[in-house]
């Protein structure tokens, strides 16, 4: 069965996160709170003006991997290859007893692996080009964390990579829903990004949308009158995604809920008098799931934490749902923004707020007045969860937005 008709189910997750390594450890932070912001430890940060990062602490890649692939990947393509792994048994999938070509892989990716050519620039400029490693060639690709998880699990069906800064998250995942529409059995989506280095900091910094607060807890806030950027992260989520039918019919362990509608938009050039996209995204994506406003039990929102593009977003959320008319969260403000995996990670948010009846919080924001949110703030709030938007945004105007919900 294959057509625009066909219902998409997400059968499996796994999650790399700054406060949380694993889905469980990762909602239970989440749930409580719990900020996986600090100083960077990866580098020493000194001698720049912003110091702070979401890192994942106690990840070993030798504990999960085989030696053989830790010469040739970054550290994103580590944590996406773990991510895959745990998403495929959460799923309770084995690739190898499936079709190779029934399988695919849609990722997202902003940064590629800039750890990695960082390490090799500086052995070309100190050593010499006999010093480079050959996995250079592919190691920094943006493609490089689809190739992988498609090499070690035998996955040749429809893969690809999405390229479009934060927004790309959900626009591998519906590039994934497209393809089991025509037809492939099995498609692993979602992004993981990783840049916390000299080389990956020098590029974040040139945004000048970083905070440069020296306090975690009052760093990163979104829909505050204190917002002054974010704060970037390292992680993501990858998620097993399945024709509804097929999953109920070789018995799927869970079912976490159904990736129902999405949109996507650009905004126009600037000066044009033409208003952003982001409304129209939301419009889009809630057409697409068919799906009324008064539907939706909650949104997961973008965070700029930069005052004009908060504006925006509060405004797209407030002209179609009213205001104060649906709980808005942003728990990226434990983990920062991890540009093409936080999208993605928002998802199994939203999708984990399903299943357990909650809305995670927004945590170290006191919401202003002015933006007309109702911000869940400080704790979680228990509510039933049928329905959950999502919102991404990334540099250059690029704007998505994504339903999931309960079946």
């Amino acid at each position: 069965m294959s057509g625009s008709g066909v219902r998409v189910a997400v059968t499996g997750l796994g999650v790399v996160s700054p406060n949380g390594l694993g889905t469980e450890a990762f909602w239970s932070s989440t749930r409580k709170g719990a900020s996986g912001i600090g100083r960077i430890t990866r580098f020493v940060p000194d001698q720049y003006p912003a110091q702070l990062a979401g890192e994942i602490d106690g990840f070993a890649a030798e504990d999960y991997l085989p030696g053989r692939l830790l010469p040739q990947t970054d550290r994103m393509t580590r944590l996406a290859l773990v991510g895959a792994d745990w998403a495929l048994q959460d799923a309770e999938v084995r690739p190898g007893e499936l079709p190779d070509f029934d399988m695919g892989v849609i990722t997202a990716s902003s940064s590629g692996g800039f750890e990695f050519g960082q390490r090799e620039l500086q052995a070309l400029w100190s050593r010499g080009s006999r010093h480079v490693s050959a996995y250079q060639s592919f190691a920094w690709f943006y493609a490089v964390n689809s190739g992988q998880i498609s090499i070690r699990n035998g996955m040749r069906g429809p893969s690809g990579v999405v390229v479009s800064d934060q927004a790309g998250g959900l626009d591998a995942v519906a590039q994934a829903r497209r393809q089991i529409r025509k037809g492939t059995r099995l498609v692993l989506s979602g992004a993981v990004d990783a840049s916390i280095c000299p080389w990956g900091w020098v590029a974040q910094m040139a945004s000048n949308r970083l905070s440069t607060s020296q306090d975690p807890d009052r760093a990163y806030l979104p829909f505050d009158e204190a917002a002054s950027g974010h704060v970037p992260g390292e992680g993501g989520a990858l998620l097993v995604l399945e024709e509804l039918e097929q999953a109920r019919s070789r018995g799927a362990r869970q079912i976490y809920g159904e990736f129902a509608g999405y949109g996507a938009t650009l905004d126009p050039r600037p000066g044009s008098g033409r208003p952003p996209g982001l409304r129209k995204a939301i419009e889009l994506a809630l057409a697409d799931a068919g799906t009324a406003p008064g539907d939706i039990d909650v949104v997961f929102a973008d965070a700029a934490a930069v005052p004009e593009l908060d504006r925006v977003e509060s405004a797209a959320i407030t002209e179609v749902f009213g205001a104060r008319a649906v709980p808005v969260t942003a728990p990226k403000t434990m983990t920062g923004r991890l540009y093409s995996g936080a999208a993605p990670l928002d998802l199994a948010a939203a999708l984990l707020a399903v299943r357990d009846g909650v809305i995670p919080p927004t945590v170290g924001v006191s919401p202003a007045a002015g933006h007309g949110l109702d911000l869940v703030v400080g704790q979680e709030r228990a509510a039933p969860v049928r329905s959950a938007l999502v919102l991404a945004r990334g540099w250059g105007g690029f704007n998505s937005a994504a339903v999931v919900r309960a079946v």
